[in-house]
């Protein structure tokens, strides 16, 4: 029964907030305060004794930030609105819960949390400096952008990692509580995934007319980066002996910082790329699960 909600969980939450966007967007303000506990999760699974840097996560990680930059200075000449969508869909990091379906789809679990953690430092420490070059407060001094930037972005990603630290030395058995329960980083992403997902579509649905021919390129552009993501993230990762978790790396992004990124810190418009490449990961993910639940019944 619980594999099948989780089969069913993404579609069912990507529908619910298309039907009641409304009040998903009224209830947005939790995004943040979700993704804070999706990491503290996340981070509480990993032994930081154990983490050693694999050379798949170099790959990775060259994909992602060369790869981010390479799509937007090629789709900026054609417009710079749809090359910051494309660069949201590249750069953003590894979803807290894609170790969760890693392991569901029979990949490695700790690599994929210690890439997931290596990932999110790297986007965490990488942020202030790319989104001061492209984002809105370009007009700003360097040093100013990036100290705005900073003190929204680095609190988010860093401070659970601080607090599951102090919680394994100070609080263990409240530590072993969450580390011994890693679905709750999943359900936790189902909500925040409702609320992005009708936050989005109201969005769009306030746009003009004017703006639907671009918000259709941003959403064929991020299906494109899904897919090519996807590919080369199962590729590399069967050189390594691990296609599912080099898929999930590099394939399954935490959308839900992204849109929230793309709204904070880039054209409103560029949101709708991570927004339609929340309906593409998931796409993939469930038919991926299905299709693996299917197998395992053989």
């Amino acid at each position: 029964m619980i594999q099948k909600l989780r089969t069913y969980a993404l579609p069912i939450a990507m529908i619910a907030g298309f039907l009641a966007h409304d009040f998903a967007a009224s209830i947005a303000f939790l995004t943040p305060y979700l993704l804070f506990a999706m990491l503290l999760v996340s981070y509480c699974k990993i032994d930081m004794h154990s983490l050693s840097i694999k050379p798949l996560y170099a790959w990775l990680l060259a994909i992602q930030f060369i790869g981010a930059w390479g799509v937007y200075f090629l789709l900026k000449m054609y417009d710079p609105i749809v090359a910051q969508g494309a660069f949201i869909c590249l750069f953003c990091p590894t979803a807290t819960s894609a170790p969760v379906v890693a392991a569901m789809l029979g990949g490695n679990l700790s690599l994929l949390v210690g890439y997931s953690l290596l990932c999110n430092l790297s986007v965490a420490i990488a942020a202030p400096l790319f989104f001061s070059l492209i984002g809105i407060h370009t007009e700003l001094a360097f040093f100013d952008s990036v100290m705005i930037i900073c003190k929204q972005v680095l609190p988010l990603l860093l401070l659970p990692l601080l607090l599951a630290a102090l919680m394994q030395r100070y609080l263990p058995r409240l530590h072993m509580a969450l580390r011994s329960r890693p679905s709750i980083s999943f359900y936790l992403w189902v909500v925040a995934l409702f609320i992005v997902v009708g936050k989005s579509l109201n969005f769009v649905m306030q746009q003009s007319l004017s703006s639907l021919q671009q918000e259709i390129v941003l959403a064929i552009v991020a299906l494109l980066c899904c897919i090519v993501q996807f590919v080369l993230g199962r590729v590399l990762g069967a050189r390594y002996g691990d296609k599912v978790s080099g898929a999930q790396g590099l394939g399954q992004k935490n959308t839900v910082l992204a849109i929230w990124m793309a709204l904070t810190y880039l054209h409103p418009i560029a949101s709708v790329a991570p927004a339609s490449y929340v309906i593409w990961q998931n796409i993939i993910n469930s038919s991926q699960i299905m299709l693996n639940n299917k197998k395992i019944k053989q």
